[in-house]
């Protein structure tokens, strides 16, 4: 297995996870929460296979990266990004952020300025602001937000099931991912500890990243799905497409909030034409 170290700014360290596979002009995504690297599958096989070289890691407290209790703050998991990419030393990069992984990308542009990086992809993200607010009101109300934490302090494998069914829009007459797939997917949120997963859905839930998103420089695609009852499209596929300069829009229609799986297929493509035009 590959490893990269981030050092803290307090001088602590962690172990990151990665995979790197493929040759050519570099992609580096960035998994949702709470899965983690292996939730791209189908996205690094298309795209190595289009002749791109496709870098993905856990972010830390997930998967095979290191677990501390702390550091689950943005900036921080901006530096740890920062990390990989100085480590690797990526050049001229697309930087794919898919959910809460939509929130490091914004993070890394204002906070390193987007080193190494050419063009930039939000999946169904985060960003600019999930949080409902007074200025912002289609976001998700902090009731809902409290149900999260609570359901996975009092429950976290049964909550984490649950949640991954209306990640992929299932329901009892819509079914478009397998049992298998959803128990998978419990299985690698498990890794996880109680630590982590609380403390980046406290980031993802709550962090305005509205004073951040202008940082973003180079051409950008947004992608979201207009049935996406995690991540609420208004309060961020919208608003991030329209705050980000000369950015390219593409909603999904019909498609869920884990559209990698559900329209792998499309997104592959639109990938690929983004990453090629």
């Amino acid at each position: 297995m590959k490893f990269i170290t981030s050092k803290a700014q307090d001088g602590s360290e962690v172990n990151i996870h990665y995979q790197d596979l493929g040759s050519g002009r570099p992609v580096v995504l960035i998994h949702g929460w709470p899965l983690d690297h292996q939730m791209w599958d189908y996205q690094v096989a298309a795209l190595t296979d289009a002749g791109y070289r496709c870098i993905t890691y856990d972010r830390r407290g997930f998967g095979k990266s290191d677990k501390p209790l702390a550091g689950y703050d943005y900036d921080t998991l901006a530096d740890d990004l920062k990390a990989v990419i100085d480590e690797l030393g990526i050049e001229n990069a697309v930087l794919v952020g898919f959910s809460m992984g939509g929130g490091e990308v914004v993070k890394y542009f204002s906070r390193h300025g987007g080193k190494g990086v050419s063009k930039a992809v939000l999946i169904s993200s985060i960003a600019p602001f999930m949080l409902q607010t007074d200025d912002n009101p289609d976001g998700v109300p902090q009731e809902k937000i409290d149900e999260i934490a609570a359901g996975i302090q009092a429950d976290r494998a049964g909550f984490l099931g649950g949640f991954g069914k209306q990640f992929y829009g299932v329901g009892l007459l819509n079914k478009p991912v397998s049992n298998e797939i959803l128990t998978n997917d419990l299985v690698v949120a498990m890794q996880a500890t109680l630590k982590s997963t609380l403390g980046c859905a406290k980031a993802f839930s709550s962090t305005d990243l509205r004073g951040d998103i202008s940082s973003i420089n180079v051409p950008t695609l947004v992608i979201h799905g207009d049935e996406d009852q995690t991540v609420p499209i208004k309060a961020t596929g919208e608003q991030a497409a329209a705050m980000i300069p000369g950015s390219k829009y593409i909603v999904y229609q019909g498609e869920p909030h884990g559209l990698f799986i559900t329209s792998k297929d499309q997104l592959n493509a639109d990938l690929i034409a983004f990453i090629g035009n």
